[in-house]
């Protein structure tokens, strides 16, 4: 559980954000199906990340993690609530330092594009598993609100003017991640 006291999707959802069912009834995945794709995709996955992220760290002295994903700006299921633009999470700090952290923070403050740290989302699975911050594996997620990009509604078209507004903070959290993460490395 990622987030005590709080409705989540699960491993393999049975249901979208909405609450609509991925399955007609009595086709959801059973616990053997669910080992099996495990074992097939998630595993495989995740041994993947590891290995590279090790290989990184012994050829730079450290590693970087950016697990950046986009939401509905509006999930009642999840909040009440329109979600703000973007929303970072280091597990509380346990993910990524400090000083890595708030000058990630601080970019985001400065691009006028409203934010928040932490909260809803402090970092998922991959964030919380892989961030190491004592071993020099640093570990961000970014919750990206889908209206800063593309429409949120069928047919979901791509809004490249939209895009194009938000590129420049991105690329300045994910320079910042960079440099930052260097300088307390020691290669910076």
């Amino acid at each position: 559980v990622l987030y005590p006291g709080r409705d989540e999707t699960g491993l393999v959802p049975s249901s979208l954000f909405a609450g609509e069912a991925i399955y007609t009834a009595g086709g959801e995945p059973d616990a053997g199906e669910i080992a099996e794709r495990v074992k097939l995709y998630w595993l495989p996955y995740h041994e993947r990340l590891a290995g590279e992220l090790r290989a990184l760290k012994e050829r730079f002295g450290y590693a970087l993690l950016f697990d950046a994903h986009s939401i509905r700006s509006e999930v009642p299921r999840f909040f009440s609530g329109r979600l703000p633009g973007f929303m970072l999470g280091d597990v509380e700090g346990s993910s990524t330092a400090m000083m890595i952290s708030a000058a990630v923070i601080k970019t985001l403050a400065d691009s006028g594009i409203s934010y928040r740290a932490n909260d809803p989302f402090k970092g998922g699975y991959i964030t919380r598993s892989h961030g190491r911050p004592a071993q020099h594996v640093h570990a961000l997620q970014l919750e990206m609100s889908q209206r800063l990009y593309m429409e949120e509604d069928a047919p979901f078209r791509y809004l490249n003017e939209r895009a194009q507004e938000i590129k420049p903070t991105l690329e300045a959290m994910l320079r910042t991640f960079l440099n930052a993460a260097a300088f307390i490395s020691g290669h910076g």
